[in-house]
């Protein structure tokens, strides 16, 4: 079905000011300094406002628009393909994260003998699933990580002729160390390699463009940074493994013909969306979609970067801030190894007892990697890191 082109909203304050234009859209700004988007982000105004529409259609219209909630799923298609500069037919959605991983981990050709490689401290969804190959003969090897940081030495220094794949964050859940993805992914396929990434804490924020960092297999959720509801998620198969890949899930949405049931015909779409394999989340794919023309919208007016500059400027002065009153973060130190996500620890302090001390200041962050961890958002300001630094002085 035809797809309309995404435009830019013609807001001067977009132009002139795009994270106050971005902060005027997220409404939680009116009672939180919210920082948790690593764990759970909230919903833009635009995501809440495409739920409610689709809740008012689907009560008072029925299937009758269903046409129009097709478009919005394939819309968000292309959107991502934009993000990821990528073709949409590489591009399929997925319930979660982990659902990304498990549709490369079971889908994939393995042998007896086969191993993985993926870093020490990786969120348990990078870990399990090819764990559970096990009993098809493939060995997963862990490569301890240096104070938090992926070193891509380390990485093919335990690679040998066993090795199928590299499997790994673009940015560690707990440190926040944002890895070089580009020569990671150049080093494999020298190697022979094929290199999986975990993007959810980093697509959308940071540019990734797979014209020139050819990941072969990308999983994420929207619920985080990209401030869509949770149960819907996007992966990346390369147009040169579909046919690798074995669909261990088909249905009626998995093949060239959908819609002949009278005559079905298992022959799978020659795209990505051959993993799709039933009907979508009509719902969270609007939502979504909502919530991603706010990347779109930065992204076309002010540059690819705009929004991860943004993003690591912040986490800066948190880390700068929270030095002035004597509190060491996790932060890396070199900036191309930043992200949004600062972890630190209070000496003397309960990790969750200084979590709640922020929420009663009105802060909200997380606690993980036996610290305090704050996810910073460019639509956040000075005003939202102040709250924290308040709360940890108190």
């Amino acid at each position: 079905m035809p797809i309309t082109p995404f435009q830019p909203p013609s807001d001067p304050q977009l132009r002139s000011d795009p994270w106050g234009w971005w902060r005027k859209k997220m409404p939680i700004t009116e009672k939180w300094a919210y920082l948790d988007h690593a764990a759970v982000g909230p919903l833009s105004m635009p995501a809440a406002a495409a739920l409610r529409n689709y809740a008012d259609q689907a009560e008072r219209e029925g299937d009758t628009v269903w046409p129009s909630w097709a478009g919005q799923v394939e819309s968000l298609r292309h959107g991502f393909a934009e993000l990821l500069h990528a073709e949409p037919d590489e591009v399929c959605f997925v319930p979660n994260t982990s659902a990304g991983i498990n549709l490369v981990a079971e889908g994939f050709p393995w042998r007896s003998g086969d191993t993985v490689v993926i870093p020490e401290g990786e969120f348990p969804s990078n870990l399990y699933p090819w764990q559970n190959q096990a009993d098809r003969g493939v060995t997963v090897r862990v490569v301890p990580r240096r104070d938090g940081r992926v070193e891509v030495d380390d990485l093919f220094a335990h690679v040998d002729d066993s090795t199928r794949l590299i499997a790994l964050s673009w940015v560690g859940y707990a440190s926040g160390f944002r890895a070089d993805l580009e020569t990671i992914v150049r080093r494999a396929h020298e190697a022979g390699l094929l290199v999986f990434v975990d993007a959810i804490q980093g697509l959308g924020i940071f540019d990734l463009d797979l014209r020139t960092v050819d990941i072969d297999f990308l999983a994420a959720d929207g619920h985080k940074w990209l401030l869509g509801p949770e149960g819907f998620g996007v992966a990346v198969i390369r147009r040169r493994h579909l046919d690798r890949l074995r669909c261990r899930s088909v249905g009626w949405n998995s093949v060239r013909n959908p819609f002949n049931y009278a005559q079905p015909k298992l022959e799978l779409r020659h795209s990505a969306a051959r993993f799709e394999p039933g009907s979508a989340n009509m719902s969270a794919a609007a939502a979504l979609g909502a919530s991603v023309d706010l990347f779109r919208a930065v992204g076309r007016v002010h540059g690819p970067d705009a929004i991860g500059d943004r993003v690591v400027s912040l986490a800066t002065e948190l880390d700068d801030r929270l030095r002035a009153i004597g509190i060491e973060s996790q932060i890396p130190k070199q900036p191309q190894h930043r992200s949004g996500i600062v972890t630190f620890s209070v000496p003397g302090q309960d990790p969750a007892a200084v979590r709640n001390r922020a929420l009663e200041q009105g802060c909200v962050v997380s606690c993980r990697g036996g610290g305090i961890r704050a996810g910073i958002h460019a639509y956040n300001d000075s005003s939202d890191l102040e709250r924290l630094v308040s709360a940890v002085a108190s």
